[in-house]
């Protein structure tokens, strides 16, 4: 790490998420680097195993019930940590879910179920805290993006729009609260294997199920086959993405964004290099798109 880190101290932190995954991997981490940490989550199996887990070791870390989605969820959990800590003075958003699906047969209330975790739960945090942060006028904000807020593929619509859109709101927050002296940066990961991924496969199971009957079957066939190369190559860890987060917490001014696997910082370049056609290109050549409208054109000419 650089020399303009902030010194380390027992701040009150609060992740999101943080009972599973890439938030359980940041909470434990940033615990055992002297953070206070509350970890927020909404299974009650998750926070139980994590408040052992945390206990067995000692760590300064809490594992507690949080509901970004709910506001009531969000102020007790919240009303709670200052009580007892202090305002919060990280806060990592990591909290998140996915859903794939073409856009065409998306439910409009599967895709506010995207936004409602990945968007509006995290400006519902942001918002709740932001007032302890203003007031002391020091504080820090990491969002937890995706390199799919840059880049979107077939099918990935709903969780990359709802990324797109943390992306926006997150470079609008750096320019506001900047006068106060809060931080705000951006986490951009690849593919790293977590639950999420598992949760993924159910909330969309029922696209997949209606894949065979859907206009765009070979797409979903083509999706499928190319995240399962995916997951079969990708070596990353929650941990790799924890120690990036501690980088965007301790670095002072810390960067707006931090590309998390190779596959992410492949993809960063990609997109600042290429044009929207040679991007288009490289998808349909991936998904077979060409094919797929050369089947369709010859089927229709019958």
């Amino acid at each position: 790490m650089t020399s303009n880190h902030v010194q380390r101290e027992s701040k009150v932190t609060l992740v999101t998420g943080g009972t599973d995954g890439l938030g359980r991997a940041a909470a434990v981490l940033l615990a055992e680097r002297g953070y206070r940490v509350f970890a927020g989550g909404r299974n009650a199996e998750r926070i139980s195993a994590l408040q052992q887990f945390a206990s067995e070791r000692k760590l300064p870390l809490e594992a507690t019930e949080l509901d970004v989605c709910d506001d009531a969820s969000v102020e007790r959990c919240i009303a709670q940590i200052e009580r007892t800590a202090g305002p919060v003075e990280v806060l990592v958003n990591n909290a998140g879910i996915a859903i794939a699906a073409a856009m065409e047969e998306i439910t409009l209330a599967d895709l506010r179920k995207q936004f409602e975790t990945n968007f509006f739960g995290l400006v519902r945090v942001t918002q709740r805290v932001l007032p302890g942060m203003r007031s002391q006028l020091r504080g820090r904000i990491v969002n937890m993006s995706s390199i799919t807020g840059k880049i979107t593929t077939p099918l990935f619509g709903p969780y990359s729009s709802s990324k797109h859109a943390v992306e926006a709101v997150s470079d609008a927050m750096r320019l506001e609260l900047y006068p106060f002296r809060i931080h705000v940066a951006l986490i951009e990961p690849g593919y790293i294997p977590t639950n999420l991924n598992r949760n993924a496969a159910e909330l969309s199971s029922a696209y997949a199920k209606n894949a065979e009957q859907s206009p765009y079957a070979p797409v979903y066939h083509r999706f499928l086959n190319a995240w399962g190369k995916t997951t079969k190559t990708v070596r990353d860890t929650p941990e790799d993405c924890a120690r990036v987060i501690l980088r965007a917490i301790e670095e002072t001014p810390p960067r707006a964004r931090y590309p998390v696997t190779l596959y992410a910082k492949i993809g960063v370049i990609a997109r600042r290099l290429l044009s929207d056609g040679a991007m288009d290109a490289r998808f349909r050549k991936t998904f077979k798109l060409n094919e797929f409208r050369a089947s369709l054109l010859k089927g229709s000419k019958r």
